[in-house]
């Protein structure tokens, strides 16, 4: 295998989360084990478009970065004595004969999500550090996610590890009794990811069927909780329509225009199983509602047969349970859908969410419906302004301008 700048990109997003995590389940050091994998793949990008692209190269920037991060430690007294550390726990480490089932996180990205999901840490905190260390995202897609700029980003992830490192946090594997309680932030980080992902379908790597995969395996590690479920379903039906909200050009589709006999049906009756499964517990929650939301979207065949009685009634259980602006605003593209754009239109105006992009968007669409062409453009403009580069930013602005898009 060659290796090209596209090439590069894509291994180092595949593998730059697994390798940190090792390396820092290893020396238990953020800051040495993001220094060292960023050496190793400095180093290989210097060393593989001679040599070429080894078979594993995961194994090959792991080895590498931990025997860069081993002579760095010996360089000092306390780096010495961790590296005899690092030495015996190789040495003590289990037979492989023995179960890796037994381990309360079967994974080293899920270990260390649970890991720097530490209550010592401010609930943001968690999930901004587990985004960037773990899931490999840059601190620009960071902010993004946070609707913040990149510099606050980027201090507030030194300000988060710098409380890691003077308070001690210890970087272990939580007992199996701990889990619980750090599970809503990793659910958080979980989620975010895949969001991260399908705003990026460019990506080098798949962020959607990284969170996917974490979303599985935390199925596995926690089958009776109903919130995994939930996730693992919104995620499952969220994908199943991948295929269509983009058209050959790569524009925007609608939800209302997409071709629906291109949905993945096996990703649809998988969610809608689990989202069966949580209804039976009674046990309703954020990303259980949002699935729910979701798979009603599934079960109708056309746009036009959409049951919004009961999206509504759903979102009107999830402001309940997670009274956010943006549910506020789904909320209030629901009522629309029921009672009318007037209607929709009120309840989106009682929102202070101006610098969120889907507000304006779904204000406009409200006023375009009303005949108010002008307004709705206004409208649209400010949402294409507000919009990340992409086919959404593309597609508000072709509404501004009052041109015809995908059907």
């Amino acid at each position: 295998m060659t290796l090209d700048a596209g090439a590069a990109g894509r291994i180092f997003r595949e593998e730059s989360g697994r390798v940190v995590a090792a390396l820092i389940s290893m020396f238990g050091d953020i800051d040495l084990a993001e220094d060292a994998v960023q050496e190793a793949f400095a180093i290989a990008l210097q060393k593989w478009p001679v040599t070429g692209v080894p078979p594993n190269p995961g194994g090959w920037i792991t080895a590498t970065a931990r025997n860069g991060a081993i002579d760095r430690l010996r360089r000092d007294a306390r780096g010495a004595e961790l590296v005899r550390e690092v030495a015996a726990q190789a040495n003590s480490a289990r037979p492989s004969s023995e179960p890796f089932e037994k381990e309360p996180v079967p994974d080293d990205r899920l270990r260390l999500i649970f890991t720097c999901c530490h209550p010592a840490l401010a609930a943001r905190a968690q999930v901004e550090l587990t985004l960037r260390l773990v899931c490999g995202l840059s601190t620009a897609e960071v902010a993004q996610a946070f609707l913040t700029s990149e510099p606050t980003m980027a201090k507030r992830l030194v300000r988060t590890k710098h409380k890691i490192k003077t308070a001690k946090i210890p970087y272990r594997v939580p007992e199996e009794s701990e889990l619980p309680d750090r599970l809503r932030t990793v659910l958080t980080t979980i989620y975010l990811t895949y969001t991260t992902g399908q705003a990026k379908p460019d990506a080098e790597a798949d962020l959607c069927a990284e969170a996917i995969w974490l979303g599985r395996t935390l199925r596995l590690l926690m089958p009776d909780d109903a919130e995994v479920a939930g996730l693992l379903a919104l995620m499952l039906l969220t994908e199943s329509r991948r295929p269509t909200r983009t058209d050959a050009q790569g524009e925007l589709v609608l939800l209302r225009h997409q071709d629906r006999e291109r949905w993945d049906r096996s990703l649809v009756d998988e969610g809608q199983a689990l989202v069966r499964w949580c209804l039976r517990r009674s046990q309703p929650g954020t990303y259980q509602l949002q699935a729910a939301i979701a798979a009603v979207h599934a079960d109708a065949e056309t746009f036009q047969d959409t049951d919004w009685k009961q999206i509504f009634a759903l979102y009107d259980q999830l402001m309940v349970v997670a009274p956010t602006p943006v549910v506020a605003l789904n909320r209030a593209v629901a009522l629309g859908e029921v009672h009318g754009a007037e209607a929709g239109l009120r309840e989106i105006d009682m929102l202070a969410l101006s610098d969120y992009y889907p507000f304006h968007a779904a204000k406009a669409e409200f006023l375009q419906r009303q005949g108010r062409t002008e307004e709705a453009a206004r409208a649209f403009m400010v949402a294409s302004s507000l919009a990340p580069n992409g086919p959404e930013k593309l597609f508000l602005q072709q509404r501004a301008e009052g041109r015809q898009v995908s059907p």
